[in-house]
């Protein structure tokens, strides 16, 4: 459980500028290539997005998800960018569409493609300083209905435990643009970590929670959590740079 609670916190939040009117969504996909074909998936879907996602709001990169029931299949992620600029999207007048179809869509598995959109927090968000992606921790959050005003609020402490108690840490939140009932996947947590050590330390999560909100905060804060969600499931990504459109490299001063 302190585990849970703990990488909750650590969503590196990539949003668009603050200046836009517009808030960042980012499309997320999905892809499972047919185990006999993996080399051509991989080799189509690197120099596609090389060629159509290198730069800008149609920007995609890649992750490998290794644990779980997605493991071995593909996220491809493409954003932040504002709705508006959806309809503007590379398609068929590029040969977009013709080149997904024969270079990576042909190599996929009959039921790969899932799609979803998450809106990112920035007032629940934090970035300290610049990194650089290498492995993803994902923590999906089934939240009960009706209850999504509750659930930010109490992420919204969790955020300001952190700005006291743990300054370096960054992370936001992401809140599914789409979600349902079914899904079970509507608050998404990612926190971005270099070795797999990290996944084992002791961060003092209770300790530090009890010291800023007092003796038992802690505890109300399980319980109050369990009232307004059904559970979770968490992923494991690590980005894969050569099949992605766009480096690793995220940046404080394009996130503020």
């Amino acid at each position: 459980m302190r585990k849970i609670i703990f990488t909750m916190l650590l969503l590196p939040f990539l949003a668009i500028s603050q200046n836009s009117t517009e808030y960042g969504v980012f499309e997320n996909a999905i892809l499972t290539p047919n185990p006999a074909q993996v080399t051509q998936f991989e080799k189509g879907l690197a120099e596609h997005n090389k060629k159509y996602h290198g730069e800008g709001p149609y920007g995609v990169r890649v992750y490998w998800i290794s644990n779980g029931e997605n493991t071995g299949s593909y996220v491809w992620t493409m954003g932040p960018f504002p709705w508006s600029t959806l309809d503007n999207r590379p398609a068929e007048k590029e040969g977009h569409d013709a080149d997904w179809n024969t270079n990576v869509a042909a190599y996929m598995t009959a039921d790969s493609g899932k799609q979803s959109y998450w809106q990112g927090h920035n007032d629940l968000s934090r970035f300290p300083k610049d990194f650089t992606i290498k492995k993803m921790l994902v923590d999906y959050y089934d939240v009960k209905r009706g209850k999504g005003d509750e659930v930010l609020k109490l992420v919204g402490k969790m955020n300001k435990l952190y700005a006291g108690k743990s300054p370096d840490e960054t992370f936001g939140i992401y809140t599914n643009e789409f979600g349902s009932t079914k899904g079970g996947r509507d608050l998404a947590v990612i926190s971005f970590f270099d070795k797999s050590a990290w996944l084992g330390e002791d961060h003092s999560v209770e300790k530090k929670y009890e010291e800023m909100y007092g003796a038992g905060s802690w505890g109300q804060f399980l319980k109050d959590w369990m009232e307004v969600t059904n559970g979770s499931e968490t992923e494991l990504w690590i980005y894969r740079s050569d099949l992605s459109g766009i480096n690793g490299d995220v940046k404080v001063s394009d996130r503020r």
